[in-house]
């Protein structure tokens, strides 16, 4: 099986276990150790993954780190494990107390689903206080298992990680920036992008105005390359291959019944899906059934096994989850579907 499949396999089980892992050892025993063992570590051998690896800090003596990575007998990699109901962000500073005291270049902060990755890029052997990668096992992107890729056993190099850690710290830095001015524009973000296309002064009663104006500007930008792309992917499919696939999904009408329409914008969402769940379920596997009132996208043309629906003959437009609640949530257009990969996939991952 390759990395990225014993990868997403592993997430699998840990997103159906989770709800009855209640302590940290669990945590530990279920998730944690069974995650080392895809990077090919063998965690029974305390030469090579050790428990409760020794880490005295000033005149504490005793104090102890969950696991080291060793390597010639010398942690490498320092490990500290948080039950899977716990959040993180509270013990970072054990871990920063723990990594100055030990040869170790990288620290792994984990509650068995986020693991956060440290090293030291700002002061050499004072542990960063952020991390330069982080991977969350409900939310698997392509690119962040190739960097996971390389703390494997067999490939493991410090150096070779060192010279893109920088890299990905300030990757991720710029993501999370770029993340909150989508949400909400800060003075200076409107101020640097109104040097470029207002010619006035940029008085704070300009920036205000412009706030709005610059939030709608970027998710319509995104939109439109969202859309430039859908439009690409749908002159690219063969037709006789979509009418072959939507034919059987129809719902029989009567002769009296209104005719039900496939629109392109239906047809968007439908491909706007497949891709989010390309990494988990073969696209071919995902169909569709156009009805009247909404347009239904399910697995295996199989009813019982819808994974949303999608309303759009109407000015509200809405997408319906096949969750346990049924969730619904409305949508300002088709392109909206991107922000809402996690709940797709959580719902797909139900029926297969």
């Amino acid at each position: 099986m390759e990395f990225a499949d014993q990868i997403r396999a592993l997430a699998k089980r840990v997103q159906k276990l989770k709800d009855s892992i209640l302590t940290e050892e669990a945590t530990k025993t279920s998730v944690i150790m069974p995650f080392f063992q895809t990077l090919n570590y063998d965690v029974f051998n305390p030469e090579e993954f050790l428990p409760e690896f020794v880490a005295d800090v000033g005149i504490k003596k005793g104090e102890k780190v969950d696991y080291a990575i060793m390597q010639n007998k010398k942690p490498i990699i320092l490990i500290e494990a948080k039950s899977i109901q716990e959040q993180l962000t509270k013990h970072d500073s054990q871990l920063f107390r723990y990594f100055g005291t030990t040869e170790a270049k990288f620290a792994i902060l984990t509650n068995g689903v986020i693991y956060k990755f440290y090293s030291d890029l700002e002061e050499q052997n004072k542990m960063d206080a952020t991390p330069f990668f982080e991977l969350n096992l409900f939310d698997l992107r392509d690119h962040q298992i190739a960097e996971l890729n390389k703390f494997k056993k067999d490939i493991f190099d410090v150096e070779s990680i060192n010279t893109t850690a920088a890299e990905l710290k300030y990757t991720n830095e710029v993501k999370r920036f770029l993340k909150e001015q989508w949400e909400s524009p800060s003075d200076d973000f409107v101020s640097v992008i109104l040097s470029d296309v207002y010619p006035g002064k940029k008085t704070r009663q300009v920036i205000e105005k412009f706030n709005g104006i610059v939030k709608r500007s970027l998710k319509e930008f995104v939109n439109d390359i969202l859309n430039d792309k859908l439009q690409s992917a749908l002159a690219n499919t063969n037709s006789e291959q979509v009418t072959k696939e939507a034919a059987p999904t129809i719902e029989t009408i009567s002769d009296e019944s209104p005719e039900v329409v496939t629109t392109q914008e239906e047809l968007e969402g439908y491909i706007t899906i497949r891709v989010l769940l390309k990494d988990i379920i073969p696209p071919e596997r995902i169909n569709y059934r156009d009805n009247l009132s909404y347009f239904n996208i399910l697995i295996d043309n199989n009813i019982r096994k819808w994974i949303c629906r999608i309303y759009l003959n109407s000015s509200n437009k809405a997408i319906q989850f096949n969750d346990e609640d049924k969730t619904m949530i409305p949508i300002g257009n088709i392109s909206d579907l991107i922000f809402h990969k996690e709940k797709a996939i959580h719902t797909a991952e139900r029926f297969i």
